[in-house]
């Protein structure tokens, strides 16, 4: 008798845990969004892992039905790396902030980027740390207040995206945490990849960076400030998607164009081809008063890290099926003390 394994729903994925983030946290949205995902995609509890660092967004292993681990600051991809080692076959998930991921956490991220781990990494960006108390971030802009920069940031943000891509990412994807439909389909793309999947998430921290993303996501603006990527298509924007991206010869860059004034029609504008990295690179970059690329921005698979080494092994057993300990320990160069 086959027994068809129950669907579950995204509810079946919500531990028994207090969830504790602040009211307001955009947290609770991208909690809701994973879960909602995890569903869609047809997750299985035993077989799904997240590991988290130190932050606000680290607790996401306590509110996810899942198998888990909340591990040190920064090193999340590195212990991430481990599991999938370990074990090929577990859907590895890596939740962190921008303060965990891109402060004491950025040479991890190379790393794990670099080496192309298939694993889902989740930036939650605030652009501040929350659980800190407000400090600013390696992506807070120039002229943030906060108790560490009192008169304000001097230092230019690191994009996330844009730092990714210089990795050698395969795969760069960003969404809001208000965006709940949008959200799940991008984590489905980002699930669907093989390889390492870099996702970053705009988060609005009610308490230490209140609408620091209000010049995209205010409902007034919102339509001609998100541009949504889809692969093959114009990249079209604006309430009636009369506005568009076309490249400027000139300086090789993007510049916003309307359709249907000064000559301007929609084979001007750009398509979306998720496989360039050029054009993936200027998206990625994209800021206010610009559109702010969302959806899969570039999606080129290659090899992933633990098929080459599982690869090595099998060809390493292959040579010596039945290894011997003993002589493993007294084979090449030995001495012996008197």
């Amino acid at each position: 008798m086959n027994v068809v394994p129950e669907k579950l729903t995204a509810k079946d994925f919500a531990t028994d845990q207090e969830v504790r983030w602040c009211p307001g946290c955009g947290d609770y949205a991208i909690l809701r969004g994973v879960q909602n995902a995890l569903a869609l995609i047809g997750a299985k509890k035993e077989n799904t892992v997240f590991v988290s660092g130190i932050g606000c967004a680290a607790r996401f292993p306590y509110y996810v039905a899942t198998y888990g681990f909340h591990t040190i600051h920064g090193r999340a991809p590195a212990v991430a790396t481990g599991v999938k080692l370990a074990n090929p076959e577990l859907d590895v998930w890596v939740v962190g902030g921008d303060g965990d991921m891109l402060s004491i956490g950025g040479n991890h991220l190379m790393h794990v980027v670099r080496r192309n781990v298939d694993l889902q990494l989740l930036i939650l960006n605030n652009e501040i740390y929350g659980l800190t108390k407000g400090q600013y971030s390696p992506t807070s802009r120039a002229g943030t207040k906060s108790p560490s920069t009192p008169m304000g940031s001097v230092e230019q943000p690191v994009s996330a995206l844009v730092y990714a891509l210089g990795s050698n990412a395969r795969f760069i994807a960003r969404s809001i945490d208000s965006l709940q439909k949008h959200m799940p389909e991008v984590l489905k793309r980002a699930h669907a990849h093989k390889g390492t999947s870099v996702v970053e998430i705009l988060q609005n921290c009610i308490v230490y960076n209140d609408d620091v993303f209000a010049d995209i996501t205010e409902r007034s603006i919102a339509s001609d400030r998100q541009l949504q990527c889809e692969h093959g298509k114009p990249l079209l924007f604006g309430k009636d998607k009369n506005k568009g991206l076309r490249m400027n010869t000139q300086t090789l860059s993007l510049e916003t164009v309307t359709v249907g004034e000064n000559g301007v029609t929609e084979a001007d504008v750009i398509v979306h081809d998720e496989k360039n990295r050029v054009l993936a690179t200027l998206l990625a970059a994209l800021e206010p008063p610009m559109p702010v690329a969302l959806g899969v921005i570039y999606c080129d698979p290659a090899p992933s890290y633990e098929t080459g080494v599982m690869a090595q092994v099998d060809a390493a057993k292959a040579k010596a099926p039945n290894p011997q300990l003993n002589g493993l320990l007294r084979a090449g160069y030995t001495w012996t003390r008197s």
